[in-house]
């Protein structure tokens, strides 16, 4: 068995997509006898069965540090000369055309992961319900032609069901609960963040990016004031916008991340568009509570036994859901939110369903799904 991983959303600085893949790899390794490549861009071109193959690509300004190869052939023909009995695209762009044309090609599977909602996305950052259905309907396009999608929630199932793809199955992301561990916890972050020992530390760690909804955070602290401390991880900056705020680099390190979310009194999120939110789940394996917003994916594993959530991009209720956290005991509630991911948001109980979810398309009959040139601009549940 030799699976193929592709996708764009693989960067030194990007984030679950590529804890995803690289966990995987080393789980395939230690559990597995299956062989398992990684093609993505890179700044240069390496071929290297069964590790991590990069094509050149150009840097995508805005982005986190993803680059576009620019001869999507060249991807077509790697993933060719790798002769892999089924191949996984986690994006919705020329990689997963390309799995989709080497697959159809050799007549082997291939599968979907829906990490990003590329509709709402793209229909927030440049406008209107007009983007956002015509990006949905390309979506149905592209999946159609695809075995399976995974999807991380429930959530997403149901949406992608909504624009007409319907093989989709619900395949939930997992932590690494050995580097997330309460064990990381470090009693000099204060110190560190030059903060007096009754700092109130809350963490943001991810993308600084319009859908996570940052300014909601800055908000709710300039309301909060002190002793209420933001320390926001992932951004270029490292300016204070204002005194009771921190900036610091994306951290490459997982075991430094996990220091800092578990040294943290509580993980802070306000995002409204997410498929999952694998970085809640890492502050929650690390013992600590999560306050976050009602919406998306993440009332599916966030609730008031494991924190607290605000209204969706309400600076005001984030602040009155962060002081209401204080009032009660953070300690057991970082308890019974490191053993909900124990139950059911391990590496190992992700990939042992998913292995089995690959096996059982290996050999089985391909669908066929007509060439068709142009995008069918009709409903997409007509």
């Amino acid at each position: 068995m030799h699976l193929v991983d592709t996708t764009l959303f693989y960067s030194p600085t990007s984030g679950g997509v590529k804890r995803y893949i690289s966990a995987k790899h080393a789980w395939l390794r230690a559990n597995t006898s299956w062989e398992h490549t990684i093609v993505v861009p890179g700044e240069e071109d390496h071929f290297e069965r069964g590790e991590v193959c990069t094509l050149s690509g150009y840097p995508v300004p805005g982005t986190f540090n993803y680059r576009l190869p620019l001869n999507p052939r060249r991807w077509t023909r790697l993933m060719t000369a790798l002769e892999p009995t089924l191949i996984e695209a986690g994006d919705a762009f020329h990689p997963a055309w390309a799995a989709w044309h080497v697959a159809r090609r050799l007549g082997i599977p291939v599968v979907g992961f829906y990490h990003s909602n590329l509709p709402q996305i793209l229909g927030r950052r440049f406008g209107g319900g007009l983007t956002e259905r015509t990006i949905s309907r390309y979506v149905r396009w592209l999946y159609e032609r695809f075995d399976v999608v995974f999807a991380p929630s429930r959530l997403m199932c149901q949406y992608l069901n909504s624009i007409g793809v319907q093989h989709t199955m619900h395949q939930p992301l997992g932590v690494d609960v050995d580097v997330f561990h309460p064990k990381r916890r470090s009693l000099g972050l204060r110190a560190k963040l030059g903060l007096s020992a009754d700092a109130r530390v809350l963490v943001y760690a991810g993308r600084f990016a319009g859908e996570k909804n940052l300014p909601v955070l800055l908000q709710a602290f300039m309301r909060l004031g002190h002793p209420y401390h933001l320390l926001m991880i992932g951004g270029d900056r490292e300016a204070r916008p204002t005194s009771n705020v921190t900036m610091l680099p994306y951290r490459r390190d997982s075991l430094e991340l996990a220091e800092w979310l578990a040294s943290a009194d509580a993980l802070v999120h306000a995002g409204t568009k997410e498929t999952f939110g694998l970085v809640l789940l890492e502050a929650m394996a690390c013992g600590r509570p999560v306050v976050a917003a009602r919406a998306s994916a993440i009332p599916e594993f966030v609730d008031e036994s494991v924190g607290m959530l605000a209204e969706p991009c309400n600076a005001a209720s984030m602040a009155e859901a962060i002081a209401a956290l204080y009032e009660r005991d953070i300690d057991a509630i970082g308890a019974t939110a490191r053993a909900r991911v124990l139950r059911q948001f391990t590496w190992n109980k992700a990939f042992q369903a998913q292995t089995t979810a690959y096996a059982s398309l290996v050999g089985a009959r391909r669908i066929t799904v007509s060439e068709r040139q142009v995008i069918d601009l009709r409903s997409p549940t007509s």
